[in-house]
């Protein structure tokens, strides 16, 4: 049976010599694994996947010659055991020993001595190891995002960074259509499973710990959803009314659909649209799970000949794709794989995205443009671009508790126990 250690190591590597996805790589390396060791492997490849940047600069000098890029396994194992000597309660000599053995697991046993040496050393000068780093280094962040973030927001920056390397908070949708939150709850504390309601969405649960599906009650019953509190807000902004033709575009793995469905359940039709086919069959699965229907089409939105039949919807939400750096703490290989070249491209693609959309838009009908980003190129910068083009375009300004105003928009930071970055902006077409 392959050893967890072994196991993250190939798949941190994948991610960071190939570029590969951690919602990808992941589960191919753990299905070899024994189930009782997936929670260790999962943890391991989150964490140092956090903490990359730090651990990366701190080890750098104590490598007396460069790694092969054939060898990137064996660099991170020794990440690995550095971030359990560093960032987890394990016993030095278990997290070094495990990394030596792991290189024997790996097929290097050259690499043994190597690994256990650098191991020493960072368990010795643990006091002076990141000393002298640079802020970005020191932060965990690329250069590039750890300044542009430092740019966007000074007064925000400590709070970003420390609630975008610790571990995300486990948050829940109740759906509305079958019994109260308190209710909920009260369920919940029956099974000693410790929760508490969302600060801003009347039907957010936060656990204290997290757990499988399986453990939550009436969930394969479509009671309740995993759902970070700041995506389940734009049902809010929406002003749902019954009869109403609505369209999630960019809408899978369908979490926002099955909260439309929820939040107004006498829709006229809900059309859930994505590019990704494959993608559209969670959509078709987690609906199933909510005894919920919707139209489901696999398409590119901005081209609009090939799936739009001409008739008008009321309500658009479009969460466009864009660079995730709100939810890195969900998704930590966006510190390795997101590279500054990709935000222009991003932007693009997301006024391409407006301008299509906005098209399929009814006079009078409402439009939320939504991103899990906190760069305001792709956020408050896109929308005034927008409205500066597109004539029949007003801005809602959100009148909400939640986030910070940015002209009228509202942006989220990831915040420790606490939702997640998140960007909202409310249009409306003129009649």
């Amino acid at each position: 049976m392959k050893c967890p250690r072994v196991a993250a190591a190939r798949c941190l590597a994948s991610i960071a010599q190939e570029g590969s996805s951690l919602s990808r790589q992941l589960p191919r390396e753990e299905q070899d694994l024994d189930p009782g060791q997936r929670s260790l492997y999962r943890e391991l490849c989150y964490g140092t996947l956090r903490h990359y940047w730090r651990l990366d600069a701190g080890l750098k000098p104590l490598f007396s010659k460069g790694l092969k890029p054939k060898d990137s396994d064996v660099k991170m194992l020794i990440l690995i055991g550095a971030y359990q000597l560093f960032y987890t309660r394990i016993p030095p000599h278990a997290a070094i020993n495990s990394a030596v053995e792991g290189c024997r697991s790996l097929g290097k046993k050259w690499a043994a001595g190597m690994t256990n040496a650098i191991l020493r050393r960072c368990q010795r000068e643990k006091d002076t190891l990141f000393k002298g780093l640079k802020p970005a280094a020191d932060a965990a962040f690329p250069a590039w995002l750890y300044q542009a973030l430092a740019q966007a927001w000074p007064d925000q920056l400590t709070e970003i960074i420390s609630a975008s390397n610790a571990h995300p908070p486990f948050c829940l949708r109740l759906n509305r259509q079958h019994q109260e939150r308190d209710a909920y709850l009260l369920e919940l504390a029956a099974l000693d499973m410790t929760a508490s309601p969302c600060e801003f969405s009347p039907y957010g649960i936060r656990l204290e710990q997290a757990c499988g599906v399986d453990k939550l009650p009436g969930f394969f019953d479509g009671h309740i959803s995993v759902q970070d509190e700041a995506a389940q807000l734009c049902t809010q902004l929406l002003d749902l009314q019954a009869g109403q033709r609505v369209l999630d575009a960019c809408a899978a793995p369908g979490g926002k659909t099955g909260a439309i469905l929820e939040a107004q359940p006498a829709l006229r039709e809900v059309l859930a649209l994505d590019i990704d086919e494959q993608r559209l069959s969670r959509i078709s699965e987690n609906l199933a799970r909510l005894q919920l229907g919707a139209t489901l089409v696999a398409a590119d939105a901005a081209d609009l000949d090939s799936w739009w039949d001409g008739s008008h919807f009321d309500r658009i939400l479009l969460d466009a794709p864009c660079s995730a750096v709100g939810v890195i703490r969900r998704n930590p290989d966006i510190k390795l794989n997101r590279m500054v070249s990709d935000i222009a491209p991003l932007c693009r693609l997301q006024a391409s995205l407006l301008d299509s959309l906005w098209q399929c838009l009814s006079p009078g009908g409402l439009f939320v443009y939504a991103t899990c980003s906190l760069l305001p190129a792709e956020n408050e910068e896109q929308i005034s671009a927008f409205l500066s083009r597109e004539p029949s375009a007003e801005l809602v300004p959100l009148d909400v508790s939640w986030g910070v105003d940015r002209s009228g928009c509202r942006q989220l930071f990831p915040q420790d126990q606490g939702h997640d970055g998140f960007f909202y902006a409310l249009l409306r077409k003129k009649l």
